[in-house]
């Protein structure tokens, strides 16, 4: 199997831009369809956006894609790195939602155009999920 990583900026649409319950909606609904469909995720909200890595085959890849393009939480979204890899950077990880570091929200802050900066994303969100406690 060919292995993917797709990583994608959009924009928070009502609620899912502060509300604590659709962050949770989304993780857990997420998380099921993820397991399902093997593909490894990692998703960051910041300043009214996510921001997320995901890794899989990529037929699931596109299907996952789909899904969040008919999701109204979502708008205006932005292909910033798609490409194939050979490992996973979040294996153990269906979804998972990663806090943003000192250096994700600088990244962030700076604006998010170039596909570089979408590489620069996925390392640091990679980097924060790695250092991040297990929760109990």
């Amino acid at each position: 199997m060919s292995l993917f990583r797709l990583v994608f900026a959009s924009d928070a649409v009502g609620a899912a831009a502060e509300g604590l319950l659709p962050l949770i909606d989304i993780i857990g609904v997420s998380n099921a369809n993820n397991r399902r469909d093997h593909v490894t995720s990692a998703l960051l909200r910041r300043h009214g956006r996510f921001f997320q890595v995901m890794e899989g085959a990529r037929v699931d890849l596109d299907r996952t894609l789909n899904r969040i393009r008919a999701d109204r939480r979502h708008t205006d979204i932005r292909i910033l790195a798609d490409r194939p890899v050979d490992a996973r950077l979040f294996a153990d990880s269906p979804m998972s939602r990663i806090d943003a570091t000192p250096a994700l929200d600088r990244l962030i802050c700076a604006g998010l155009t170039a596909q570089k900066t979408g590489l620069m994303l996925e390392q640091l969100m990679a980097e924060a999920h790695r250092t991040a406690s297990p929760i109990a």
